[in-house]
């Protein structure tokens, strides 16, 4: 594991917040000439701690209207029925997130369509008929709060 300091630290928090942040304007913010700076990246990198640069994009002005939660029981919980039921999510454009659970519920999907109809159409004709889907109890999101991507790096404990 990469022991981090303080200007590891800025910069992972810099690149989380502006992933298109040049090493020259990054390296002038922690302090640091541009060459350590971009070996700095790089190793987080290496290590893992910076797995990939992306945008965010408006799926509203897409036409992704509709964002469900999808709780979902198996009737397995199997390492292998757990296995393939993940593999399955990958397939789903539908899906964005499959985090597996622990409790009654297995796994929650957080999923985005078009609109109701379309979703429903993916419960119907995908998700509730996969193998080893025993449940699934939807929540449709009014109203989103709150979207922040990445941790809160300012108050990690390295």
């Amino acid at each position: 594991m990469h022991k981090l300091d303080e200007i590891d630290l800025m910069i992972l928090q810099l690149l989380q917040q502006d992933g298109r942040m040049t090493n020259v304007e990054i390296s002038s913010r922690v302090g640091i000439s541009a060459p350590p700076c971009l070996r700095r990246i790089r190793a987080l990198e290496e290590n893992g701690l910076l797995q990939g640069y992306h945008a965010v994009v408006n799926g509203k002005a897409l036409g992704f209207e509709v964002k469900v939660f999808a709780m979902v029981g198996l009737h397995s919980q199997a390492e292998a029925d757990l296995l393939a039921f993940e593999k399955q999510c990958m397939d789903w454009d539908y899906v964005r997130e499959c985090n597996m659970l622990n409790g009654e519920i297995d796994f929650v999907l957080k999923c985005v369509a078009p609109d109701l109809s379309s979703f429903q159409t993916f419960l119907t004709e995908k998700l509730t008929s996969a193998p080893n889907v025993a449940s699934v109890k939807t929540s449709l999101v009014i109203r989103c709060a709150k979207d922040v991507p990445g941790v809160p790096i300012s108050i990690a404990m390295v």
